[in-house]
């Protein structure tokens, strides 16, 4: 799946700093700049078991789901 391997992408990209600021970073690049419909299907394989997905990826989707405010 395409989101799979550009997400991973995206995590190797933030790779060099901390895992908790890379994390954000990387929640903060999907919020930013995917569509809904590429974070559904993210969202997808995450609650499939997150198979191929980089950890740094799984945080930030955590990040993403949790409430504002």
């Amino acid at each position: 799946m395409s989101e799979v391997r550009m997400a991973n992408q995206i995590a190797a990209n933030f790779r060099h700093h901390p895992d908790e600021r890379a994390a954000g970073e990387v929640a903060e690049h999907l919020r930013s700049f995917w569509t809904p419909w590429m974070l559904g299907r993210l969202e997808g394989v995450v609650d499939a078991g997150g198979e191929g997905l980089d950890p740094l990826v799984l945080q930030a989707v955590a990040r993403l789901r949790r409430p504002v405010g």
